[in-house]
């Protein structure tokens, strides 16, 4: 297992070796489901990973956000799509993150999927009484217009939250990564779950996170976007979804 790390500050230039936990530590039945698209409940497979055994995880909640508080109604394939899934209350986000922080290992990341009612309104209560903290924000420039009362929907958010002790240097390794990031969906992609997120993206995340061989965890996995982002960056994956 990762050993302790000492303390320092987000903006010390002392660069240090952020240990890394090897997917040799999971339980026999975890390793059996690396690399794959497995079916199941996510927050079980969490409760089942062993405490400081990833440096990442991608968290996308099922939940319609947006369209409940504003009341945008469900116009469009898409949001009939994303209306139809099984919906997690705030409790269960909140069981997630707190597993989440458990599992990181320390300085280890959450990349959190947001929709705008929760950037505007805050996930405080999510991260409460957890290792946790929100460090940066990624805006995802979708290339396509979506429904809005007001202002039509074109961007997603992804709220970058590290685990304390929060450090930046040595720990995130590239550099070149825009905090607002253009990466349209193919139409085969945009079409196969309402949840799908940017591979490019993700697969530049786990770059900057995790290093060769290292594990890259996402308990909600939807389309499975984030394992293929971890193969194509040589990463290995741990994930599933209620619907497989």
């Amino acid at each position: 297992m990762v050993a302790a790390l000492k303390r320092s500050s987000v903006y010390s230039n002392e660069r240090i070796d952020v240990g890394v936990p090897s997917v040799s530590d999971l339980p026999p039945d975890l390793a059996a489901q690396l690399d794959q698209r497995n079916q199941g409940n996510g927050l079980e497979l969490l409760f089942r990973l062993p405490n400081e055994s990833t440096s990442l995880v991608f968290f996308d909640p099922e939940y319609r956000g947006v369209l409940d508080h504003q009341g945008y109604g469900n116009e469009g394939e898409r949001q009939k799509g994303r209306a139809a899934l099984d919906q997690m209350t705030s409790e269960v986000i909140h069981q997630f993150i707190g597993q989440i922080g458990r599992v990181l290992t320390p300085r280890g990341h959450l990349m959190l999927w947001v929709d705008k009612f929760h950037v505007a309104e805050g996930i405080t209560p999510w991260l409460q009484g957890s290792p946790l903290k929100v460090v940066d924000m990624i805006t995802w420039d979708k290339g396509r217009i979506g429904m809005g009362y007001r202002t039509r929907r074109r961007c997603e958010y992804l709220m970058v939250i590290q685990k304390l002790p929060v450090r930046a240097k040595g720990v995130w390794t590239l550099h070149n990564i825009p905090d607002v990031w253009a990466e349209k969906l193919t139409k085969d992609a945009a079409g196969s779950h309402a949840h799908t997120k940017p591979v490019g993206l993700q697969a530049q995340l786990i770059a900057a996170t995790t290093p060769p061989e290292g594990l890259v965890v996402d308990p909600a996995a939807g389309s499975f976007s984030v394992m293929k982002a971890a193969h194509e960056m040589g990463r290995r994956f741990l994930g599933c979804d209620l619907r497989g």
